[in-house]
């Protein structure tokens, strides 16, 4: 069995450190500074929670992170938690208040675009002319089955050109689709067991660099990959494009841009976030409620812009052409001894393809609202952290060690409160029952189609939709038994809520 290794630990003794990224790419350092909260947010704890959330409102601007050229067998082992880790400050005497807490742009999430890349770069620097247009033309290169002899004609470049989050960003995007096109270009039975040293090293270096696994993940797939036509437009699915895509046509592109705007409807609710902590904080109930009746407004705003999906992607091609290519090497029966990356590791490496389950906007509702999953559920979802971006996963982690809403709302003993804490609750089920009909619509009964060797009556098929994948019909792409696991969240989502 290949061997799954997390962000924390995935540098390896043979890469060097990276301390140009330390304090840009981990604001927190992924480090727990509180204990785990029990009951009560004591004054204490207030004060030690705002100290360590608001450190950073302090600090010196860091250098433009940029890539350096590590190759295997150098010496120097660092680790992402090593990075930009201080001791804890001592609470102050309490008579000046820190900022407000959770500031977002610390942990690298906009006002405008929540955890999307604000308007990624659709093209790195020259000496990356290879790798993009070998990403261009992906879709050609897969369907003529030419990819792989592509692939192996590039030249291994250096990563130590590439300048700043943006062109990391890009670098990773375009290295994670060529990987999964270069895995899956001839199915689920025609796999490979080796990626390329000259695709393998450079995509290791800069999923390094990124704190990022290196397979595509929802980072990828959706968060650093839109772009608009028209660079004055509006972010609707009319105006925007993927930047780089695969084979699936018309309907890769819907899917990657109905899922973008359902992350772009969170955001009135990840704000509203960080104004309920603060509210709670100060003891006020009015901001608080109307926190919680905007996050509940966003929560039915993702729900409607999901249903898009409808319009925008086929079922028999996203089930036949597109989802083998989310498909990751862990848990998956095509590729059960995972992918040996070639100069890296001389064992194989198991890592989970690209989930919904990767998405922050969902964990981080589920911290503040304090859904608590089930233990399996829950040991999935949080293995599904090591896929965020490290300030992402950050950005939840310090929700967790906040003060507890669902503790205050039930102190409080507010009718109103209750009611608007309850609407969330109620909000983030239905989102939740909605997924699980859009996947049973893009799985379940697509899967049985297939094995029926039908298409869906007035399907828009693609030229050639394929052999229909089989090794992950009752599982994900991340890797879950995906309907247990669904309905499982969606049950414990709604037990989150306050009964009177």
């Amino acid at each position: 069995m290949g061997t799954e290794i997390s962000v924390c630990s995935m540098t390896k003794p043979y890469l060097q450190p990276l301390p140009v990224f330390a304090q840009t790419l981990w604001p927190l350092g992924g480090r727990a500074w509180l204990p785990p909260r029990q009951g009560t947010f004591l004054l204490q704890d207030r004060r030690r929670w705002l100290s360590t959330s608001c450190r950073g409102s302090q600090a010196t601007a860091h250098p433009e992170p940029t890539a350096q050229h590590i190759l295997p067998g150098q010496p120097g082992h660092s680790t992402p938690q090593a990075h930009g880790q201080h001791p804890a400050m001592e609470a102050g005497d309490g008579t000046e208040e820190p900022p407000l807490p959770l500031a977002l742009s610390r942990f690298q999430v906009s006002e405008e675009f929540g955890f999307l890349l604000p308007d990624p770069l659709t093209e790195l620097p020259e000496p990356y002319s290879p790798w993009m247009e070998v990403a261009h033309e992906l879709p050609q290169l897969i369907a003529s089955h030419r990819l792989r002899s592509r692939v192996h004609q590039m030249p291994q470049l250096s990563t130590r050109h590439l300048r700043g989050r943006e062109e990391l960003h890009l670098a990773h995007l375009v290295l994670s689709f060529i990987t999964m096109g270069y895995v899956w270009q001839e199915g689920e039975e025609g796999t490979v067991q080796v990626l390329p040293r000259n695709l393998a090293v450079p995509y290791w270096e800069v999923s390094e660099a990124l704190g990022l696994p290196p397979i595509l993940s929802h980072a990828d797939f959706v968060l650093a990959n839109w772009r608009r036509k028209d660079p004055n437009g509006p972010l609707e699915i009319e105006n925007l494009d993927p930047i780089i895509t695969l084979p699936g046509g018309e309907s890769l592109r819907g899917f990657v841009l109905v899922t973008l705007l359902v992350e772009k409807a969170a955001v009135p609710g990840i704000k509203a976030i960080v104004r309920a902590l603060h509210a709670i904080l100060q003891h006020d109930e009015e901001t608080l409620q109307r926190a919680l009746e905007e996050l509940a407004g966003a929560i039915e705003a993702m729900r409607e812009a999901l249903r898009r999906m409808h319009d925008h992607v086929d079922p028999a091609v996203f089930y036949a052409v597109i989802r083998i290519f989310l498909s990751g090497w862990k848990d998956n029966p095509a590729m059960p001894a995972g992918l040996v990356y070639e100069g890296v590791s001389e064992e194989p490496l198991a890592f989970s393809g690209g989930s919904a389950a990767q998405s922050t906007v969902l964990h981080a509702f589920d911290e503040l609202l304090g859904i608590r999953h089930s233990q399996d559920t829950a040991s999935f979802l949080h293995r599904m952290r090591n896929y965020m971006p490290p300030p992402h996963r950050a950005f939840v982690e310090e929700i967790q060690r906040g003060p507890s809403l669902r503790q205050h709302v039930l102190s409080r003993g507010d009718g109103r409160l209750r009611g608007a804490f309850n609407r969330c609750v109620s909000a983030l089920t239905d989102f939740r029952s909605y997924h699980i009909t859009v996947v049973t619509k893009y799985v379940a009964v697509a899967a049985a189609k297939a094995r029926a060797g039908r298409a869906e009556p007035g399907a828009r098929a693609g030229p050639a939709l394929g052999k229909a994948p089989s090794a992950l019909e009752a599982k994900g792409t991340g890797g879950s038994h995906i309907f247990s696991f669904l309905k499982s969240i969606r049950d414990t989502t709604r037990e989150g809520m306050i009964s009177a």
